[in-house]
């Protein structure tokens, strides 16, 4: 089995110096506050590419022979990696073709090519992470180019490991739990190292977004495995299969493994920016969301969570904020039928909407020689309680068609 060498990876710093910023270990008082214990966020998101792949990118790119680079590298990201080769390309002065899924954010793919300026050219292929890679790979067998995997890599893995010997040096105090957040496990297996050989009695969580489990559902299994599908939502933690080496890593040096659901994620990502101005990608907000499933466990106790990245798109603020409703329990899709008659749509609001419901959503068309027509309707409640209490008054008022926020198919389409 691989180990990660304390030794290599201080060479890797040493290497990164003039490189990588080192970026500040800071307490946040209102997640101290609201868990009565001392939170430190370690900010990665605040490096010059806006998340930690620089590290692993640049470490591995720098550490191939000229001869090796002398036609460019190839990589396969969802976004954050790709930033980190190309910034990597830029710097170093040589060709990077970077794969990358169609769904990615176009802030991201526009980061990308900014950072890598005339020495980048993205390929946008397949849905995932995982078809990229694939791509990708056969790419560079076709025209025999080195590939620059974003996680399951000994010199990416090194380089990742760089942030643990910041937060240890950083801090003053012993750090009794470390929050790290997991996609394909770059950054997890290499702290994760270095912690259990430096600082062995702080307890290490690995944090992953419950529709893409892959190391969860891999170390319960105790083999590698891959899933057959995944929420892509969190694009930059959203893997069917986790690396080789990180999974043997993670499997030996984790404690534990946990799930935070897409909506808790996108919650925590509006208070972060409502509470404390701080801007934080899906991947990034992972280890905090999980701290409410961590409430008695680290009260009075020096907590580390990792903030990934911040490369987070403008655009999906409406999607954001719409998950982190229907998480709450507060936003709700019907199919409400309407008596066609004049003033239905008064009575609804009049007789079945409580006094702080508000109307989000309303999609109706009227059908001749029908005495009742359906409309999609979001409703916002003021309180998550009184859900209960509106589909009975929409039943005793004879407005109630379905309910759809138990039927994600039928959701997709018509919302």
């Amino acid at each position: 089995m691989y180990k990660v060498s304390l030794e290599n990876v201080r060479k890797a710093a040493s290497h990164l110096e003039s490189v990588v910023l080192e970026t500040p270990l800071v307490i946040n008082e209102t997640q101290s506050r609201k868990y009565s214990s001392s939170i430190f966020f370690k900010r990665e998101d605040l490096q010059q590419v806006r998340s930690y792949k620089i590290r692993g990118a640049y470490n591995k790119i720098s550490s191939l022979q000229d001869d090796e680079l002398k036609n460019g590298v190839v990589c396969a990201s969802a976004g954050n990696h790709a930033q980190g080769v190309a910034f990597s390309c830029s710097k170093l002065k040589i060709k990077g073709l970077i794969f990358m899924p169609t769904p990615t954010p176009k802030q991201k793919i526009e980061q990308v090519k900014m950072f890598g300026g005339k020495f980048v050219e993205v390929v946008l292929t397949g849905d995932t992470f995982d078809d990229a890679s694939q791509e990708a790979r056969s790419y560079c067998e076709q025209n025999h180019l080195p590939f620059i995997h974003p996680f399951d890599d000994k010199k990416v893995i090194e380089g990742q490991a760089t942030i643990a010997l910041e937060i240890l040096e950083q801090t003053k105090v012993g750090i009794d739990v470390l929050f790290l957040p997991v996609g394909g496990g770059g950054v997890a297996s290499g702290i994760s190292s270095v912690f259990k050989a430096l600082s062995p009695q702080t307890k290490i969580i690995g944090v992953e977004p419950i529709g893409a489990p892959s190391m969860s559902y891999s170390i319960k299994k105790g083999i590698n495995t891959e899933l057959s599908e995944v929420d892509k939502f969190v694009d930059g933690a959203s893997v069917k299969k986790v690396g080789n080496l990180n999974f043997e890593l993670c499997q030996k040096y984790l404690d534990e493994m946990v799930t935070v659901h897409e909506g808790k994620i996108c919650q925590t990502i509006l208070d972060m920016y409502n509470k404390d101005a701080i801007v934080v990608e899906p991947a990034g907000a992972m280890t905090v969301a999980v701290l409410d499933q961590y409430r008695n466990e680290i009260a009075g106790k020096n907590v580390v969570c990792l903030l990934s990245g911040s490369n987070n798109d403008i655009t999906r603020t409406e999607e954001i904020k719409e998950r982190a409703l229907l998480y709450a329990g507060v936003k709700h899709y019907f199919v409400v039928r309407f008596p066609q008659r004049a003033g239905a749509l008064r009575d609804f609001i009049d007789k079945v909407l409580g006094p702080n419901d508000d109307i989000t959503h309303f999609e109706y068309s009227k059908k001749q020689s029908r005495e009742n027509a359906p409309a999609v309707v979001g409703i916002e409640l003021g309180n998550s309680s009184e859900l209960n209490a509106l589909i009975e008054r929409m039943k005793a008022f004879k407005f109630y068609g379905e309910y759809l926020n138990d039927k994600p198919d039928l959701f997709q389409f018509l919302v």
